[in-house]
């Protein structure tokens, strides 16, 4: 199910979703999904190496003779296989990897994502996106400077809460586009939606990758 995000059922939704949100408020809302926002290769080369020094310690005590000859490719096997399985496992690679490290990456990809997008060229300074990033299970919100989050109030900060907690328990998209109209009524209240609002930014989510 992990990879329902970047379907064409998901798509869909997320457009609904953003339809529904825009009829009620002047905000221009970007759904923007990718499969991770680091490369984390270092997560790969930690497991590897571990592995390999567990190999090596078992090579040189286990009490049968082993020949020095088989020493290297034993060593470099087990270090190919832990790197493997790294990346193989997303759930092992992800607890291996820095929780900092994570949200670092995930708030910088949806910064240039923000600017790539052009969610930060709508005539009145409202654009928003909404970056999910599915290895990583986080979400971000970039809003430009015309989107007041102070006024926004607990109603928004809420809703991102809840969308934040809905990514994190799972990679379905249903429930995190259900979610995602949660923002629509702090965003009504705050941007209502103007007689000659006109869409200027597609309702389909942006780089999928």
């Amino acid at each position: 199910m992990a990879n329902t995000f970047l379907e064409d059922a998901a798509r869909t939704q997320a457009a609904e979703a953003v339809a529904a949100i825009e009829s009620q408020t002047s905000a221009e809302v970007v759904v923007s999904v990718r499969s991770a926002s680091g490369h984390y290769a270092h997560t790969d080369a930690r497991l590897g190496a571990s592995a390999a020094f567990g190999v090596l310690l078992v090579l040189l005590f286990i009490p049968q003779d082993i020949h020095l000859f088989a020493f290297p490719p034993a060593v470099l096997l087990a270090f190919a296989a832990g790197a493997l399985a790294s990346r193989l496992l997303p759930a092992l690679r992800r607890a291996l990897t820095s929780r900092k490290l994570q949200e670092d990456s995930v708030r910088t990809a949806a910064q240039a994502a923000f600017t790539a997008l052009g969610v930060s060229r709508t005539s009145r300074r409202t654009g928003i996106l909404v970056f999910v990033s599915l290895f990583e299970r986080r979400v971000e919100v970039v809003c430009d400077h015309g989107v007041d989050t102070a006024l926004l109030g607990a109603e928004w900060q809420e809703a991102l809460t809840r969308l934040a907690a809905t990514l994190a328990a799972s990679t379905v998209p249903g429930p995190f586009f259900e979610a995602l109209l949660r923002i629509q009524a702090p965003l009504a209240r705050v941007l209502p939606r103007q007689e000659d609002d006109v869409n200027e930014l597609p309702d389909m989510p942006g780089a999928v990758a």
